[in-house]
């Protein structure tokens, strides 16, 4: 099963953000940002920091598309 965050790079076009202000919101390396946007798999703390940062649920940020 891939992974697709889609639903981040939206929500951040709507809150008017870039992915530099996410990583630095979220505290997240430059790499883990990397992985996001190649739709890679990352740990589920970065995950958690991203949802914290903008107040959302994991399901707001990223998707399970079936192979």
């Amino acid at each position: 099963m891939a992974v697709s965050y889609k639903k981040l790079w939206k929500l951040l076009i709507d809150m008017d953000m870039k992915k530099k202000d996410l990583q630095e919101a979220a505290q997240l390396s430059p790499a883990s940002v990397a992985k996001l946007s190649k739709n890679e798999n990352v740990s589920m703390d970065v995950l958690r920091k991203i949802c914290a940062a903008l107040g959302v649920d994991i399901g707001e940020i990223m998707e399970m598309i079936p192979d």
